[in-house]
């Protein structure tokens, strides 16, 4: 295992989904938001918490970029990470299947975080995949 490619993966993968989750959230998804202010933190709290959000989205790029590196060895190169983020996309929409089950979100809501997600990991894949692949003695 590279750990300088483990990081340089982690950081790039951290930075797309930094800036994917706010076009996706901050933009895309901001109307739909809007139709159901109850399911979202008032704005001052959201800002105040922020901190929090962007550490969520390290801990989650830096274990996506680890289970690549280990679990996939770091194989596959750019085709073996998106098949690895279109399945990690898929097993967080059954999760999102589950909030929606026991909380009050809406159908569009859901059904657009399932399609986001797996567009979002099957990206972040090609990039851990592109970063992380084989050297020449693998």
């Amino acid at each position: 295992m590279s750990w300088q490619k483990l990081f340089l993966a982690f950081i790039a993968v951290w930075v797309f989904t930094f800036f994917y989750e706010f076009i996706f959230h901050g933009m895309i998804m901001h109307s739909s938001y809007e139709q159901a202010p109850s399911l979202m933190r008032p704005e001052a709290e959201f800002k105040a918490n922020f901190p929090l959000l962007v550490l969520g989205q390290g801990v989650i790029a830096f274990f996506f970029t680890l289970i690549f590196v280990r679990g996939f060895g770091g194989g596959g190169g750019v085709a073996g990470g998106f098949r690895y983020g279109l399945l990690f996309g898929l097993l967080l929409c059954g999760a999102n299947l589950i909030r929606y089950a026991a909380e009050p979100l809406t159908g569009t809501i859901v059904t657009s975080w399932c399609v986001g997600m797996v567009i979002q990991f099957s990206l972040t894949g090609l990039i851990v995949g592109a970063v992380y692949k084989p050297g020449p003695s693998a």
